[in-house]
């Protein structure tokens, strides 16, 4: 049903407005009364139970950020089955992020670009979302990815930084530093060890007794993988996400022409998967112990490729792009999958 409505509605949608569409619909599976409903259908075996960050996830496969920037959607996305929503990415200061047409798919590659530009409320009305569906007692596990506000200078991202980390982090199960999105101009450079260094010392100093890792981009060279990882574990982070988006355009099957047409910005989706694959063995081949989380994000699409990833080394994976592909069962098909295998038998 759902190839059928991508095909034939779907696809001749903006992509962002589609997005709007099925967050509304999200939402509503996120209704008390309606979330229980449904988690029924899609709740996760205890066969997938993993254990991380000192937080028990249903299943360890969740929803990277981006997906769930406001915090609207969370309740929905744990009712679908995934094993953790990451909100974000959340900015101090609300912003609109850049001008629409922003988000583009790849439909060949299985694939979108966007540059939305950290497009957020702000940390201030993520907190207070966050402190209602924790009075809701709901069970999701909920990180929140936090990011450098576009009108501040680099000079001074680690205040803002922190800023968002004294709202959030008393609230979210865990927090993200967010240093790899190529759509704020400098945002990058923050990722050399020598600026990334104070950053995160004063991030983690802020954070309190909740997990704090952060996200780097697959564009990195090797050794500098290495070196981020490396310094996520002295400074004592609880782990790493890799990765971001990358600003890479090779080897696409989508026509020269609309990946032109498309623009700057990052990509995700399949063409992702081979790098961000190469990246979480780097990572883990840096800092083998089993208690430094590692989630693996990028080319995710189904059972199989999460197994891959959790053979691979990672802690935790995520994914996003896909769901655009897949539909509102995509985690419960990976769900099923991620069980079969386990027990060595076949998804109904």
């Amino acid at each position: 049903m759902y190839p059928f409505l991508f095909r034939t509605v779907l696809t001749r949608m903006d992509p962002e407005t589609a997005h709007h569409a099925a967050m509304l619909v999200i939402r509503g599976l996120g209704l008390p009364g309606v979330s229980s409903f449904v988690r029924r259908f899609t709740a996760p075996t205890p066969d997938l139970r993993t254990s991380a960050l000192g937080l028990d996830f249903a299943s360890p496969f969740g929803v990277a950020a981006g997906f769930d920037k406001n915090v609207h959607g969370a309740a929905g996305l744990y009712a679908l089955g995934f094993g953790h929503v990451e909100v974000g990415t959340v900015t101090a200061i609300a912003q609109p992020g850049n001008p629409r047409p922003r988000l583009f798919r790849l439909i060949p590659d299985r694939a979108v670009i966007n540059r939305m530009g950290f497009n957020n409320d702000g940390a201030e009305a993520a907190a207070l979302r966050l402190l209602r569906l924790r009075r809701r007692r709901s069970r999701a596990v909920l990180g929140a990815n936090i990011g450098k506000s576009r009108v501040v200078d680099v000079d001074a991202a680690t205040q803002d930084y922190l800023r968002s980390t004294r709202l959030l982090a008393p609230i979210a199960d865990y927090l993200v530093v967010n240093v790899s999105s190529p759509n704020t101009p400098g945002l990058r450079g923050l990722q050399a060890v020598e600026t990334l260094r104070p950053l995160l010392e004063a991030v983690r100093d802020a954070s309190g007794d909740t997990p704090l890792l952060v996200k780097i981009a697959p564009d990195l060279p090797d050794d500098e993988v290495t070196a981020v990882t490396v310094l996520a574990r002295d400074l004592g982070l609880a782990g790493l996400i890799a990765t971001n988006t990358t600003i890479s355009r090779e080897g696409l099957n989508t026509d020269d022409d609309v990946v032109a047409a498309a623009g700057a910005g990052g990509l995700s989706g399949g063409p992702l998967r081979r790098r961000a694959l190469e990246v979480l063995r780097i990572v883990r081949a840096a800092v083998p112990d089993p208690d430094f989380c590692v989630i693996s994000v990028g080319g995710v699409e189904t059972g199989d490729d999460v197994q891959e990833r959790l053979d691979a080394g990672a802690t935790l994976v995520q994914g996003y792009t896909a769901f655009l592909y897949r539909g509102p069962l995509w985690a419960r098909q990976i769900n099923r999958r991620l069980t079969a295998l386990r027990r060595g038998t076949h998804p109904a």
